[in-house]
């Protein structure tokens, strides 16, 4: 070992892998189904065990669960999604300024039900071309638009009303809207600009093309996740080290850059199954030479969740076994030491397509203890796995310290 020896941390994120039992798979999960050698490999020589990443009595949502990976308490800073959003996107917010996210979603024909959250993961550059289109709109009635990376955009309200209350459209997928509107201070605004985009993107030409290719149509916009700046102290400040992130998703990003890691840009990360993983694995593994420690999140098993594919979300837990774990441990055998928290934010079950609060499984391992394993016949990582272990972690903001040895787990 060299004289300047540092431990490299990691935390690798595959966003909603785990799930609940179903009984297409014999009462098994998509995880206890994918083939995952890697992973089965980590969870045969680490530690393995169930974690609680959202507190009772919140809602179950990324942006909780992964400030809860990270350390941070969302009882404690936690003002909602889209701040975060913005920092990811280099919006600087006032301290009176309320950020939404901003949707652009397919509804049913008679605009009455949820029909996709995604408006079947619309290119960048389509959703570019519609929030240009409606921008004009939204400004007339003193509100800003900002397009971020396919159906993931950005609002920002100038000193606008708290109080208001949204619903993700992902939490309602093929149910009706009507009683999922906004509601309370500030709803009226937001209701005319859900009204008036139907209108608007009605006969757009973009959709006119996706409809036309059997695509669904962004014909609607859909505001959440509103909330005002947050302040979170930095890594530095708090563990005295550095870091990054490596991530499509600007919710992820955004973490990030209120905590201080720099984010890595990877081209062609989408937040889906087309990702980049080779550029994730590439971008985290050279920031890996300068810095302490790298967050790499991957979306496409969430997506796959929410879409209510079993079979889509096994492919992305091999996907994510094959080209994120295996060549993240094969790149950190340059460096003289490491250490691995694998878990997924949080649960996002094929069944009900929506995020659930139930605690998630986690595999904890070192350098140390992998390079002193054999080849072996390694039990499946899996949700039952974990449970048999008897590892329960309560507070899933403690994970980070265990990580970084600030802490026993």
């Amino acid at each position: 070992m060299s004289s300047d020896y540092k431990k490299k941390y990691l935390i690798l994120v595959p966003d909603g892998m785990a799930d609940s039992p179903h009984p297409d798979l014999e009462n098994g999960t998509p995880l206890a189904a994918a083939k995952t050698p890697w992973m089965d490999r980590m969870a045969s020589v680490g530690t393995i065990g169930l974690v609680r990443t959202v507190p009772k009595g919140i809602e179950p949502g990324s942006d909780v669960a992964n400030l809860s990976i990270l350390g941070y308490s969302p009882t404690e800073v936690y003002t909602g999604r889209a701040p975060f959003e913005a920092a990811s996107m280099g919006i600087g917010l006032s301290p009176n300024d309320l950020a939404f996210r901003l949707n652009l979603v397919t509804l049913d024909r008679n605009y009455t039900i949820m029909a996709d959250h995604s408006a079947d993961h619309i290119s960048s550059s389509e959703a570019r071309d519609i929030i240009a289109t409606i921008a004009p709109m939204v400004e007339s009635l003193g509100l800003h638009l900002v397009a971020g990376v396919s159906y993931r955009n950005l609002m920002v309200w100038s000193n606008g009303p708290e109080g208001c209350v949204t619903n993700a459209p992902h939490d309602f997928p093929g149910r009706p809207i009507h009683d999922r509107l906004p509601s309370g201070p500030g709803s009226d605004v937001l209701l005319r600009i859900i009204l008036k985009s139907w209108k608007i993107l009605e006969s757009h030409p973009v959709n006119l093309r996706r409809i036309k290719r059997r695509q669904g149509p962004a014909n609607s916009v859909w505001p959440w996740g509103q909330g005002k700046p947050p302040r979170l102290k930095t890594y530095k400040e708090r563990f005295g080290i550095t870091g990054a992130v490596v991530a499509a998703v600007d919710l992820v990003r955004g973490i990030g850059s209120y905590a201080g890691l720099e984010s890595m840009d990877v081209p062609g990360a989408t937040g889906y199954l087309d990702t980049n993983y080779e550029g994730k694995v590439k971008a985290a593994l050279e920031a890996l030479k300068e810095k302490d420690f790298v967050y790499l999140h991957v979306e496409a098993p969430d997506e796959a969740g929410h879409s209510g594919q079993r079979d889509l979300k096994i492919k992305a837990i091999e996907d994510f076994d094959e080209r994120i774990v295996g060549p993240i441990l094969a790149g950190l055998e340059a460096f003289d030491g490491w250490r691995i928290l694998l878990m997924p934010d949080h649960q996002t079950p094929v069944a009900t397509r929506l995020h659930s609060s139930d605690p998630v499984p986690f595999i904890l391992v070192d350098s140390d203890q992998w390079n002193a394993s054999r080849e072996s016949e390694a039990p499946v990582f899996s949700e039952t796995t974990a449970v048999e272990t008897g590892v329960y972690i309560e507070d899933g903001t403690r994970m980070v310290r265990v990580l970084l040895e600030k802490e026993p787990l």
